[in-house]
């Protein structure tokens, strides 16, 4: 039974710092490609970041030099760190991971509230 279980959502003060962590199980890990969404009320889903097996990283424009993605094989983890919160990242944050050829997994999210 694949499962991706986010961690770390909060409420902080625009300027502040949090680390969302998405632990995976039921899944090849290293072999996935894995991203960080989100979903404001009224909005889309979008991407925030994504890292791929081999490390490489993409960020939306909106959150490139505040956020930093990264993940630890070893623990079937992947994390994201936000640092310079402001108000319009406030939004419930998913956790995906994807392979090649297989079904998207997603995780039940966390939701991260930026205060003014």
């Amino acid at each position: 039974q694949v499962q991706l279980v986010e961690s770390g959502g909060g409420l902080v003060q625009a300027g502040g710092s949090l680390r969302l962590s998405c632990a995976a199980s039921g899944i090849i890990f290293r072999l996935f490609t894995m991203g960080w969404y989100r979903q404001a009320p009224g909005k889309q889903r979008e991407l925030v970041a994504a890292i791929t097996s081999g490390g490489v990283t993409n960020y939306a424009d909106s959150v490139k030099g505040r956020f930093t993605i990264s993940r630890d094989n070893a623990k079937n983890t992947v994390y994201l760190q936000m640092n310079s919160l402001k108000p319009e990242d406030t939004a419930v944050y998913y956790c995906k991971g994807a392979w090649l050829g297989g079904p998207d997994y997603w995780g039940q999210g966390t939701q991260v509230t930026v205060s003014s």
